[in-house]
């Protein structure tokens, strides 16, 4: 069943709010990338100084050509904005989408910002797009990455071998993972009780 056209638009949580991408992020971008630690299993190197003003021009271009919708993720506590995430390679008559290119400043690690983030995304898909899956890759030497997707509820479908290259010259394995629309409610729940317990958590 087919999914309804991705248009850019809003998405706001609990602990975050997701805004497409747009050249006034640029700087505020820049300033969450700056650490080597987020970089090393992208297939590019956006770090400030390498990489990174291509990684935001090319983001740019693919949210106006209706090919991805990329976000910038911004944490409400403070107004910062913390990251980014993605809709990509999104088959409309498949009904079909990914979520990927997610990366995070490293003190938005381990928090609400990665499952915040993710309910939004998954819910707008589902719900609103109408997606039947959604699937999430990573690489297959990314342990953190690997346990955060299964921790979001996923199903682990298996292993791309050698299958993409990363900017390094390592040609990475890609571990794949999915989410099927009946499997949302349970997985909606298990976010929403995760994300209660950070609530529980701040306001101590």
């Amino acid at each position: 069943m087919p999914i309804a056209p991705i248009q850019p638009v809003t998405l706001a949580g609990r602990f975050v709010r997701l805004e497409p991408i747009e050249e006034r992020h640029r700087e505020g971008l820049r300033a969450a990338a700056d650490d080597p630690r987020i970089w090393p299993y992208m297939p590019m190197n956006g770090a400030p100084g390498a990489d990174f003003d291509r990684m935001v021009t090319d983001a740019i271009a693919a949210k106006e050509s209706g090919t991805m919708l990329p976000f910038v993720v911004r944490r409400l506590s403070d107004d910062t904005v913390v990251g980014s995430s993605r809709y990509l390679n999104i088959a409309v008559e498949d009904g079909n989408l990914e979520i990927g290119w997610t990366w995070y400043a490293p003190a938005a690690w381990a928090g609400a910002v990665n499952p915040d983030s993710k309910r939004l995304m998954l819910s707008h898909a589902f719900e609103t797009l109408g997606a039947v899956r959604v699937g999430l890759r990573c690489d297959g030497r990314n342990q953190r990455s690997h346990d955060a997707i299964l921790r979001l509820g996923a199903v682990k479908e298996g292993v791309l071998r050698r299958h993409k290259l990363v900017h390094d010259g390592f040609i990475r394995d890609t571990v794949q993972f999915s989410i099927l629309a009946e499997e949302w409610p349970a997985v909606r729940d298990g976010l929403d009780r995760r994300l209660a317990l950070f609530g529980e958590a701040a306001a101590v």
